[in-house]
Protein backbone atom coordinates (compact mmCIF):
# COMPACT_ATOMS: atom_id res chain seq x y z
CA UNK A 1 0.00 0.00 0.00
CA UNK A 2 1.50 3.31 -1.05
CA UNK A 3 1.08 6.56 0.86
CA UNK A 4 1.34 9.95 -0.88
CA UNK A 5 4.65 11.72 -0.41
CA UNK A 6 2.97 14.77 1.00
CA UNK A 7 1.78 12.73 3.98
CA UNK A 8 4.68 12.95 6.40
CA UNK A 9 4.59 11.53 9.88
CA UNK A 10 5.29 13.37 13.11
CA UNK A 11 9.03 12.79 13.04
CA UNK A 12 9.13 16.23 11.36
CA UNK A 13 7.73 17.74 14.57
CA UNK A 14 10.21 16.82 17.35
CA UNK A 15 8.62 19.15 19.90
CA UNK A 16 5.35 17.27 19.58
CA UNK A 17 7.20 13.98 19.99
CA UNK A 18 8.72 15.27 23.22
CA UNK A 19 5.32 16.32 24.56
CA UNK A 20 3.77 12.99 23.58
CA UNK A 21 6.57 11.02 25.27
CA UNK A 22 6.18 13.19 28.37
CA UNK A 23 2.45 12.39 28.40
CA UNK A 24 3.21 8.65 28.19
CA UNK A 25 5.68 8.87 31.06
CA UNK A 26 3.32 10.85 33.29
CA UNK A 27 0.41 8.54 32.50
CA UNK A 28 2.38 5.37 33.29
CA UNK A 29 3.74 6.86 36.50
CA UNK A 30 0.28 7.98 37.59
CA UNK A 31 -1.15 4.51 37.01
CA UNK A 32 1.62 2.92 39.09
CA UNK A 33 1.13 5.39 41.93
CA UNK A 34 -2.62 4.73 41.97
CA UNK A 35 -2.39 0.93 41.65
CA UNK A 36 -2.15 0.07 45.38
CA UNK A 37 -5.51 1.74 45.99
CA UNK A 38 -7.28 1.51 42.65
CA UNK A 39 -8.43 -1.92 41.41
CA UNK A 40 -8.50 -0.91 37.73
CA UNK A 41 -5.02 0.58 37.90
CA UNK A 42 -3.76 -2.58 39.56
CA UNK A 43 -5.22 -4.72 36.76
CA UNK A 44 -3.75 -2.34 34.18
CA UNK A 45 -0.28 -2.90 35.64
CA UNK A 46 -0.51 -6.65 36.32
CA UNK A 47 -1.97 -7.40 32.88
CA UNK A 48 1.11 -5.91 31.19
CA UNK A 49 3.81 -7.39 33.42
CA UNK A 50 6.46 -9.33 31.46
CA UNK A 51 4.15 -9.14 28.45
CA UNK A 52 6.80 -9.70 25.81
CA UNK A 53 8.30 -12.63 27.71
CA UNK A 54 4.93 -14.34 27.97
CA UNK A 55 3.41 -13.52 24.57
CA UNK A 56 5.64 -15.74 22.38
CA UNK A 57 4.79 -18.68 24.65
CA UNK A 58 1.01 -18.20 24.52
CA UNK A 59 0.56 -16.73 21.05
CA UNK A 60 0.04 -19.64 18.68
CA UNK A 61 2.51 -20.10 15.87
CA UNK A 62 0.33 -20.24 12.78
CA UNK A 63 0.45 -19.85 9.04
CA UNK A 64 -3.05 -18.35 9.10
CA UNK A 65 -3.68 -14.76 8.20
CA UNK A 66 -4.24 -12.63 11.28
CA UNK A 67 -6.74 -9.82 11.88
CA UNK A 68 -5.81 -7.61 14.81
CA UNK A 69 -8.57 -5.50 16.36
CA UNK A 70 -7.78 -2.87 18.98
CA UNK A 71 -10.43 -1.58 21.38
CA UNK A 72 -10.07 1.02 24.11
CA UNK A 73 -12.58 -0.62 26.43
CA UNK A 74 -15.78 -2.63 26.70
CA UNK A 75 -17.98 -0.29 24.68
CA UNK A 76 -15.63 -0.42 21.72
CA UNK A 77 -15.45 -4.21 21.99
CA UNK A 78 -19.24 -4.33 21.65
CA UNK A 79 -18.90 -2.23 18.49
CA UNK A 80 -16.14 -4.37 17.04
CA UNK A 81 -17.55 -7.73 18.02
CA UNK A 82 -20.08 -8.14 15.17
CA UNK A 83 -17.37 -7.33 12.63
CA UNK A 84 -15.01 -9.94 14.04
CA UNK A 85 -17.74 -12.57 14.17
CA UNK A 86 -18.61 -11.89 10.54
CA UNK A 87 -14.93 -12.11 9.57
CA UNK A 88 -14.70 -15.49 11.28
CA UNK A 89 -17.78 -16.66 9.36
CA UNK A 90 -16.71 -15.36 5.95
CA UNK A 91 -12.98 -16.06 6.29
CA UNK A 92 -12.77 -19.27 8.34
CA UNK A 93 -9.00 -19.57 7.87
CA UNK A 94 -8.31 -16.24 9.55
CA UNK A 95 -6.92 -15.91 13.07
CA UNK A 96 -8.34 -13.12 15.25
CA UNK A 97 -6.44 -11.15 17.92
CA UNK A 98 -7.98 -8.48 20.17
CA UNK A 99 -6.09 -5.96 22.30
CA UNK A 100 -7.43 -3.61 24.97
CA UNK A 101 -6.15 -0.53 26.70
CA UNK A 102 -8.62 -0.69 29.61
CA UNK A 103 -9.17 -3.53 32.11
CA UNK A 104 -12.96 -3.13 31.90
CA UNK A 105 -12.88 -4.34 28.31
CA UNK A 106 -10.19 -6.97 28.72
CA UNK A 107 -11.76 -8.64 31.77
CA UNK A 108 -14.97 -9.30 29.82
CA UNK A 109 -13.47 -10.25 26.46
CA UNK A 110 -10.87 -12.63 27.88
CA UNK A 111 -13.75 -14.83 29.07
CA UNK A 112 -15.68 -14.63 25.79
CA UNK A 113 -15.90 -18.10 24.26
CA UNK A 114 -15.85 -16.68 20.72
CA UNK A 115 -12.35 -15.20 21.02
CA UNK A 116 -9.28 -17.00 22.30
CA UNK A 117 -6.51 -14.46 21.69
CA UNK A 118 -7.21 -11.46 23.91
CA UNK A 119 -4.40 -9.31 25.30
CA UNK A 120 -3.62 -5.97 26.90
CA UNK A 121 -1.99 -3.44 24.59
CA UNK A 122 1.47 -2.65 25.99
CA UNK A 123 2.07 1.02 26.68
CA UNK A 124 2.92 2.90 23.51
CA UNK A 125 6.62 3.08 22.61
CA UNK A 126 8.76 2.49 19.50
CA UNK A 127 10.13 -0.83 20.82
CA UNK A 128 6.76 -2.13 22.04
CA UNK A 129 5.10 -1.29 18.73
CA UNK A 130 7.78 -3.06 16.70
CA UNK A 131 7.84 -6.14 18.95
CA UNK A 132 4.07 -6.60 19.03
CA UNK A 133 3.54 -6.14 15.31
CA UNK A 134 6.48 -8.42 14.50
CA UNK A 135 4.92 -11.15 16.66
CA UNK A 136 1.34 -10.74 15.47
CA UNK A 137 2.21 -10.17 11.81
CA UNK A 138 -1.32 -8.89 11.07
CA UNK A 139 -2.68 -9.00 7.54
CA UNK A 140 -5.34 -6.46 8.49
CA UNK A 141 -5.78 -4.16 11.50
CA UNK A 142 -9.13 -2.79 12.71
CA UNK A 143 -9.18 0.15 15.11
CA UNK A 144 -12.52 0.72 16.85
CA UNK A 145 -13.71 4.33 17.12
CA UNK A 146 -10.64 6.02 18.66
CA UNK A 147 -7.75 5.37 21.13
CA UNK A 148 -4.99 6.61 18.83
CA UNK A 149 -1.44 5.52 19.78
CA UNK A 150 1.31 7.22 17.82
CA UNK A 151 4.06 4.58 17.79
CA UNK A 152 1.74 1.69 16.99
CA UNK A 153 0.17 3.58 14.12
CA UNK A 154 3.56 4.70 12.86
CA UNK A 155 4.86 1.13 12.84
CA UNK A 156 1.79 -0.11 10.97
CA UNK A 157 2.34 2.58 8.36
CA UNK A 158 6.00 1.68 8.01
CA UNK A 159 5.05 -1.92 7.31
CA UNK A 160 2.28 -0.92 4.85
CA UNK A 161 -0.34 -2.90 6.78
CA UNK A 162 -3.93 -1.83 5.97
CA UNK A 163 -5.72 -0.28 8.94
CA UNK A 164 -9.48 0.33 9.03
CA UNK A 165 -11.16 2.62 11.53
CA UNK A 166 -14.74 1.55 12.29
CA UNK A 167 -17.64 3.24 14.12
CA UNK A 168 -15.78 6.54 14.01
CA UNK A 169 -17.29 9.76 15.32
CA UNK A 170 -15.68 13.12 14.61
CA UNK A 171 -16.64 16.50 16.02
CA UNK A 172 -15.48 20.04 15.32
CA UNK A 173 -14.15 20.36 18.87
CA UNK A 174 -11.59 17.55 18.44
CA UNK A 175 -7.89 18.43 18.07
CA UNK A 176 -7.76 17.01 14.51
CA UNK A 177 -9.53 20.13 13.31
CA UNK A 178 -7.63 22.76 15.31
CA UNK A 179 -4.72 24.94 14.21
CA UNK A 180 -2.46 22.90 16.52
CA UNK A 181 -3.82 19.57 15.27
CA UNK A 182 -1.01 18.44 12.93
CA UNK A 183 0.15 15.76 15.35
CA UNK A 184 -3.31 14.14 15.46
CA UNK A 185 -3.91 14.67 11.75
CA UNK A 186 -0.74 12.75 10.93
CA UNK A 187 -1.94 9.79 12.98
CA UNK A 188 -5.16 9.74 10.98
CA UNK A 189 -3.09 9.40 7.82
CA UNK A 190 -2.24 5.85 8.91
CA UNK A 191 -5.75 4.62 8.25
CA UNK A 192 -6.57 3.05 4.92
CA UNK A 193 -10.29 3.68 5.24
CA UNK A 194 -12.70 5.25 7.72
CA UNK A 195 -16.17 3.91 8.51
CA UNK A 196 -17.99 6.69 10.37
CA UNK A 197 -21.32 6.61 12.12
CA UNK A 198 -23.02 9.64 10.56
CA UNK A 199 -22.79 12.32 7.88
CA UNK A 200 -21.58 15.06 10.23
CA UNK A 201 -18.46 13.00 11.00
CA UNK A 202 -17.76 12.62 7.30
CA UNK A 203 -18.11 16.37 6.72
CA UNK A 204 -15.52 17.11 9.41
CA UNK A 205 -13.16 14.32 8.42
CA UNK A 206 -13.07 15.11 4.71
CA UNK A 207 -11.47 18.45 5.49
CA UNK A 208 -8.23 16.54 6.07
CA UNK A 209 -8.88 13.06 4.60
CA UNK A 210 -9.75 12.33 0.94
CA UNK A 211 -13.50 11.74 0.56
CA UNK A 212 -13.00 8.39 -1.18
CA UNK A 213 -11.41 7.05 2.01
CA UNK A 214 -14.55 7.74 4.09
CA UNK A 215 -17.76 5.69 4.23
CA UNK A 216 -20.83 6.52 6.29
CA UNK A 217 -21.67 3.05 7.56
CA UNK A 218 -23.66 3.72 10.73
CA UNK A 219 -22.96 2.22 14.13
CA UNK A 220 -22.05 -1.46 14.37
CA UNK A 221 -23.71 -1.47 17.79
CA UNK A 222 -27.06 -1.62 16.01
CA UNK A 223 -26.07 -4.97 14.54
CA UNK A 224 -24.78 -6.12 17.91
CA UNK A 225 -27.87 -5.25 19.96
CA UNK A 226 -30.19 -6.73 17.33
CA UNK A 227 -28.26 -9.98 17.52
CA UNK A 228 -28.54 -10.03 21.32
CA UNK A 229 -32.27 -9.26 21.25
CA UNK A 230 -33.08 -11.83 18.57
CA UNK A 231 -31.11 -14.51 20.40
CA UNK A 232 -32.31 -13.51 23.86
CA UNK A 233 -31.74 -15.83 26.81
CA UNK A 234 -33.35 -15.32 30.22
CA UNK A 235 -31.33 -14.07 33.18
CA UNK A 236 -31.86 -16.37 36.19
CA UNK A 237 -34.16 -14.88 38.81
CA UNK A 238 -35.04 -11.62 37.02
CA UNK A 239 -38.49 -12.62 35.78
CA UNK A 240 -39.30 -13.88 39.28
CA UNK A 241 -38.17 -10.58 40.77
CA UNK A 242 -40.31 -8.57 38.35
CA UNK A 243 -43.46 -10.68 38.73
CA UNK A 244 -46.47 -9.02 37.12
CA UNK A 245 -45.59 -5.47 38.19
CA UNK A 246 -44.42 -2.52 36.12
CA UNK A 247 -40.62 -2.52 35.84
CA UNK A 248 -38.09 0.28 35.37
CA UNK A 249 -34.55 -0.72 34.43
CA UNK A 250 -31.88 1.94 34.90
CA UNK A 251 -28.57 0.95 33.31
CA UNK A 252 -25.02 2.29 33.50
CA UNK A 253 -25.96 4.74 36.24
CA UNK A 254 -23.67 7.13 38.06
CA UNK A 255 -24.27 8.93 41.34
CA UNK A 256 -25.95 11.87 39.59
CA UNK A 257 -28.37 9.52 37.83
CA UNK A 258 -29.28 7.63 40.98
CA UNK A 259 -29.94 10.88 42.82
CA UNK A 260 -32.74 11.66 40.34
CA UNK A 261 -34.50 8.40 41.23
CA UNK A 262 -34.28 8.21 45.04
CA UNK A 263 -37.54 9.99 45.81
CA UNK A 264 -39.54 8.24 43.09
CA UNK A 265 -38.40 4.78 44.18
CA UNK A 266 -39.41 5.46 47.80
CA UNK A 267 -42.83 6.75 46.72
CA UNK A 268 -43.69 3.79 44.46
CA UNK A 269 -43.38 0.41 46.21
CA UNK A 270 -45.81 -1.02 43.61
CA UNK A 271 -43.17 -0.63 40.85
CA UNK A 272 -40.12 -2.86 40.52
CA UNK A 273 -36.81 -1.06 39.95
CA UNK A 274 -33.58 -2.57 38.68
CA UNK A 275 -30.40 -0.49 38.85
CA UNK A 276 -27.21 -1.56 37.08
CA UNK A 277 -24.48 0.89 38.24
CA UNK A 278 -21.66 1.64 35.84
CA UNK A 279 -19.09 1.11 38.59
CA UNK A 280 -19.45 -2.08 40.64
CA UNK A 281 -16.59 -1.77 43.10
CA UNK A 282 -17.48 -2.50 46.71
CA UNK A 283 -17.51 1.14 47.78
CA UNK A 284 -19.86 2.30 45.02
CA UNK A 285 -22.24 -0.64 45.43
CA UNK A 286 -22.52 0.12 49.15
CA UNK A 287 -23.30 3.74 48.32
CA UNK A 288 -26.02 2.79 45.82
CA UNK A 289 -27.63 0.40 48.27
CA UNK A 290 -27.70 3.15 50.90
CA UNK A 291 -29.41 5.46 48.39
CA UNK A 292 -32.25 2.94 48.02
CA UNK A 293 -33.18 1.64 51.50
CA UNK A 294 -34.56 -1.88 51.46
CA UNK A 295 -32.93 -2.74 48.14
CA UNK A 296 -31.12 -6.00 47.51
CA UNK A 297 -28.10 -7.00 45.45
CA UNK A 298 -28.66 -9.45 42.61
CA UNK A 299 -26.26 -11.94 44.20
CA UNK A 300 -28.25 -11.78 47.45
CA UNK A 301 -31.56 -12.10 45.62
CA UNK A 302 -30.46 -15.22 43.76
CA UNK A 303 -29.29 -16.87 46.99
CA UNK A 304 -32.49 -16.06 48.86
CA UNK A 305 -34.79 -16.95 45.98
CA UNK A 306 -33.11 -20.31 45.45
CA UNK A 307 -33.52 -21.10 49.15
CA UNK A 308 -37.02 -19.70 49.67
CA UNK A 309 -38.51 -20.44 46.24
CA UNK A 310 -41.44 -18.71 44.58
CA UNK A 311 -43.07 -17.74 47.85
CA UNK A 312 -40.26 -15.38 48.75
CA UNK A 313 -41.39 -11.74 48.84
CA UNK A 314 -38.85 -9.65 46.94
CA UNK A 315 -38.18 -5.98 47.72
CA UNK A 316 -39.01 -3.46 45.02
CA UNK A 317 -35.42 -2.46 44.17
CA UNK A 318 -32.72 -4.75 42.80
CA UNK A 319 -29.10 -3.64 42.37
CA UNK A 320 -27.01 -5.54 39.84
CA UNK A 321 -23.59 -6.25 41.33
CA UNK A 322 -21.91 -7.80 38.28
CA UNK A 323 -21.01 -6.95 34.68
CA UNK A 324 -22.44 -8.52 31.54
CA UNK A 325 -26.21 -8.57 32.14
CA UNK A 326 -27.29 -5.11 31.08
CA UNK A 327 -27.87 -5.77 27.38
CA UNK A 328 -30.44 -8.41 28.37
CA UNK A 329 -31.85 -6.68 31.47
CA UNK A 330 -33.64 -4.05 29.38
CA UNK A 331 -35.86 -6.81 27.97
CA UNK A 332 -37.69 -7.01 31.31
CA UNK A 333 -38.43 -3.27 31.47
CA UNK A 334 -41.63 -1.36 31.00
CA UNK A 335 -39.56 1.84 30.79
CA UNK A 336 -35.80 2.12 30.46
CA UNK A 337 -33.37 4.71 31.74
CA UNK A 338 -29.77 5.03 30.52
CA UNK A 339 -27.18 6.72 32.71
CA UNK A 340 -24.34 9.12 32.01
CA UNK A 341 -26.49 12.05 30.90
CA UNK A 342 -25.97 14.05 34.09
CA UNK A 343 -22.19 14.26 34.11
CA UNK A 344 -18.95 14.59 32.19
CA UNK A 345 -18.76 10.82 31.62
CA UNK A 346 -21.28 11.08 28.78
CA UNK A 347 -24.42 9.17 27.92
CA UNK A 348 -24.00 5.41 27.70
CA UNK A 349 -25.37 2.97 25.12
CA UNK A 350 -29.05 3.75 24.47
CA UNK A 351 -29.34 1.22 21.63
CA UNK A 352 -29.20 -1.69 24.10
CA UNK A 353 -32.45 -0.42 25.59
CA UNK A 354 -34.17 0.81 22.43
CA UNK A 355 -33.90 -2.51 20.57
CA UNK A 356 -36.44 -4.14 22.88
CA UNK A 357 -39.15 -1.66 21.96
CA UNK A 358 -39.20 0.22 25.27
CA UNK A 359 -39.17 4.02 25.74
CA UNK A 360 -35.73 5.35 26.69
CA UNK A 361 -35.16 8.18 29.18
CA UNK A 362 -31.83 9.91 29.91
CA UNK A 363 -30.36 13.13 31.29
CA UNK A 364 -29.68 16.44 29.52
CA UNK A 365 -26.00 15.93 28.58
CA UNK A 366 -26.16 14.04 25.29
CA UNK A 367 -24.70 16.46 22.74
CA UNK A 368 -21.90 14.01 21.88
CA UNK A 369 -24.40 11.26 21.13
CA UNK A 370 -26.07 11.85 17.77
CA UNK A 371 -28.17 8.70 18.23
CA UNK A 372 -29.78 10.29 21.29
CA UNK A 373 -30.75 13.34 19.24
CA UNK A 374 -32.17 11.20 16.46
CA UNK A 375 -34.05 8.93 18.85
CA UNK A 376 -35.63 11.97 20.49
CA UNK A 377 -36.66 13.26 17.06
CA UNK A 378 -38.19 9.85 16.29
CA UNK A 379 -40.14 9.96 19.61
CA UNK A 380 -38.37 6.86 20.94
CA UNK A 381 -36.52 8.72 23.69
CA UNK A 382 -37.06 11.54 26.18
CA UNK A 383 -34.42 13.71 27.84
CA UNK A 384 -35.11 15.02 31.35
CA UNK A 385 -33.54 17.92 33.25
CA UNK A 386 -34.29 16.98 36.86
CA UNK A 387 -36.10 14.61 39.24
CA UNK A 388 -39.41 16.47 39.03
CA UNK A 389 -39.47 16.19 35.26
CA UNK A 390 -38.47 12.54 35.48
CA UNK A 391 -41.35 11.70 37.82
CA UNK A 392 -43.83 13.58 35.65
CA UNK A 393 -42.79 11.72 32.49
CA UNK A 394 -42.66 8.28 34.11
CA UNK A 395 -46.08 8.76 35.70
CA UNK A 396 -47.48 9.85 32.35
CA UNK A 397 -46.02 6.87 30.51
CA UNK A 398 -47.32 4.44 33.10
CA UNK A 399 -50.80 5.95 33.18
CA UNK A 400 -51.76 4.58 29.76
CA UNK A 401 -50.59 2.18 27.09
CA UNK A 402 -50.82 4.36 23.97
CA UNK A 403 -47.77 6.58 24.50
CA UNK A 404 -45.82 3.71 26.04
CA UNK A 405 -46.44 1.57 22.97
CA UNK A 406 -45.85 4.29 20.37
CA UNK A 407 -42.57 5.43 21.91
CA UNK A 408 -41.38 1.85 22.35
CA UNK A 409 -42.18 1.03 18.73
CA UNK A 410 -40.34 4.14 17.55
CA UNK A 411 -37.29 3.17 19.60
CA UNK A 412 -37.13 -0.33 18.13
CA UNK A 413 -37.73 0.90 14.58
CA UNK A 414 -34.84 3.34 14.92
CA UNK A 415 -32.38 0.55 15.73
CA UNK A 416 -33.53 -1.69 12.90
CA UNK A 417 -33.52 1.00 10.24
CA UNK A 418 -29.92 1.85 11.15
CA UNK A 419 -28.60 -1.71 11.00
CA UNK A 420 -26.12 -2.89 8.38
CA UNK A 421 -22.80 -1.25 9.29
CA UNK A 422 -21.12 -4.62 9.72
CA UNK A 423 -21.93 -5.76 6.20
CA UNK A 424 -20.62 -2.50 4.71
CA UNK A 425 -17.28 -3.07 6.42
CA UNK A 426 -17.12 -6.72 5.35
CA UNK A 427 -17.99 -5.76 1.77
CA UNK A 428 -15.08 -3.32 1.73
CA UNK A 429 -12.73 -6.04 2.99
CA UNK A 430 -13.96 -8.42 0.31
CA UNK A 431 -13.95 -5.88 -2.52
CA UNK A 432 -10.39 -4.78 -1.76
CA UNK A 433 -9.22 -8.36 -1.17
CA UNK A 434 -7.73 -7.40 2.20
CA UNK A 435 -7.92 -11.00 3.41
CA UNK A 436 -7.75 -12.76 0.06
CA UNK A 437 -4.65 -13.86 -1.84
Amino acid sequence: MNFPEEIRFVRNHPSLNILYNLFLAIYSTGIRIASPWNAKAKLWISGREKFFKKLPKIYPSTQQKTVWMHCASLGEFEQGRPVLKKIKEDFPGVSVVITFFSPSGYEIAVNDKDFKQVYYLPMDSPSHAKKLIDILKPELVIWVKYDYWFYYLRELRKKNIPVLLISGVYRKSQPFFKWYGKFWQNMLMTFTHFFVQEEASKRHLQKIIPTEKITVSGDTRCDRVINIAENFTDIPGIANFCGTQKVIVAGSTWEDDEAEWTHFVKQHPEIKFIFAPHEIDTENLAFVKKEFPGSIFYSEWIDQYQVSGIGYQAPNCLIIDNIGMLSRLYKYATITYVGGGFGYNGLHNILEAAVYGKPVIFGPEYEKNFEAEELIDDSGAISIENALELEKIVNRLLSGDDELLSRGTAAKNYVYKNAGATQKIISHIQKNRLLTN
